[in-house]
């Protein structure tokens, strides 16, 4: 009776996880992927900051063309010839008068110093778009990893609750036979921890699977949403990798490395622009207007145009300075893009050792998991008849279990290993 009970119990559970699995949110790893890349504001930040490098851009590319500013000008003295006779070294008289006029600036030579601030800033810019791009990579593992590990806690959840249901039985059995006093009451203790201990592992797996349901939830940028059917892949395919060819790739590719490419380039722009200081800067300058109201020594318009070169002679050795500081930082970030490559050759071998792994944990826990299959119905069989101990059987049960967990894990490892060697590489972008 107590087994009919048990059976329809069981029945009523699998029909409640299914009508979950209808009611929760059909989630595909693309789909996932395609969600975060749209709304993920670590994504847009870095968007948002490679779009207002052009701005920078355009600031460094403006002195190339003309400043041309509007003058209005009412003036009047308390009397005849108003004079300032202190603050300042300008012509301190004062006239009567009301003026409109343009004044126009443009440069004419820099020796090459606004061409380098211009170059840096359009290399910073792509090094700001590579960034978003390593940004978006990023996201994407992390996604995939959260997608997987999902997956993991769903199939761990399925063995935890087959494992409940199984003990469950064997537990009303030995009962059922202690009672007839064909087994004793310590068979009875041990069928009882092993429930028991099953009910724990059904509980934690529980935790996990929500847990891994809200790290996902958060990657999608879903506040409310925490439950997903997530859809399986496919089984892990044979792999044939050559190590160089994955560490060549993943220097072409990586968006990170890329970054710091233009980032070397911006800063050697930029130390060459800061020595150019020491050069003469050559700018023409006009000024055009109407005086409509005036005094009699001022006539009804004016107009001038000149030529200004301003050369530095000593700033305290400001300019020096400023030289040296841009090009031991340019050495700098030359330093830190070697190291960025020695760590991406580092990276990228792991992850193909991890991989391989990886791909050879899959095929020992799938024959891990035959053997404990059949030491369990080996076991199981030897105490009905009486030929075992209950402790043998016991350590079958948990032998069995957890092969089964080691096999649910290594599948969904290979995947997270896999997208980790596909990250290394430069394949996500």
């Amino acid at each position: 009776m107590r087994f009919v009970e048990l059976t329809i119990h069981c029945l009523l559970v699998l029909a409640s996880i299914t009508a979950s699995a209808e009611d929760a949110k059909p989630l595909s790893l693309k789909d996932a992927e395609a969600i975060a890349l749209q709304k993920h504001p670590r994504i847009t930040a870095a968007e948002l900051r490679a779009l207002a490098s052009k701005q920078v851009t355009r600031e460094a590319r403006s002195a190339y063309y003309p400043t041309i500013t509007g003058n209005a000008t009412l003036a009047g003295g308390s009397g005849n010839n108003t004079r300032i006779a202190a603050g300042g070294l300008n012509n301190p008289l004062i006239l009567d008068r009301n003026a409109e006029g343009i004044n126009v600036n443009q440069l004419i030579y820099d020796f090459g110093r606004t061409a380098n601030l211009t170059a840096s800033s359009e290399l910073r810019s792509r090094a700001e778009e590579e960034n978003a791009l390593a940004t978006r990579a990023q996201i994407v593992l992390q996604v995939d990893a959260a997608y997987f590990d999902a997956l993991q806690a769903q199939s761990v959840l399925g063995v935890a609750n087959q494992t409940v249901a199984t003990r469950q039985t064997l537990f009303d059995q030995i009962n059922e036979l202690a009672n007839n006093k064909l087994k004793s009451g310590l068979d009875v203790s041990f069928a009882r921890v092993s429930l028991e201990e099953g009910k724990l592992l059904l509980a934690k797996t529980e935790n996990d699977l929500q847990g891994a349901f809200a790290s996902l939830a958060a990657l999608l940028g879903d506040r409310d949403q925490q439950q997903y059917h997530l859809l399986d892949t496919a089984s892990p395919a044979s792999l044939n990798m050559d190590q160089n060819q994955l560490v060549e790739k993943a220097l072409q590719n990586r968006p990170d490395l890329a970054r710091l490419r233009f980032e070397k380039e911006a800063a050697k722009k930029f130390a060459r622009a800061e020595k150019d200081l020491h050069y003469p800067t050559i700018n023409a300058m006009g000024s055009a207007g109407i005086i409509p109201l005036h005094d009699s020594k001022l006539n009804d318009n004016y107009a001038a145009a000149g030529i200004n070169v301003s050369l530095p002679i000593f700033d305290g050795f400001l300019f020096s300075a400023r030289a040296k500081e841009a090009e031991l930082r340019a050495k700098a970030v030359e330093a830190t893009m070697l190291d960025e490559e020695n760590n991406i050759v580092r990276d990228v071998k792991l992850a193909a050792l991890n991989l391989n792994y990886a791909a050879e944990r899959v095929t020992l826990t799938g024959k891990l998991v035959e053997s404990a299959n059949d030491a369990f119905d080996l076991a199981q069989a030897r105490y009905k008849v009486g030929s075992s101990s209950i402790v043998e059987l016991s350590q079958a049960q948990l032998a069995k279990t957890e092969a089964e967990i080691a096999q649910a894990r290594a599948k969904y490892e290979y995947q997270v290993r896999k997208s980790v060697l596909s990250y290394q590489t430069g394949e996500i972008k």
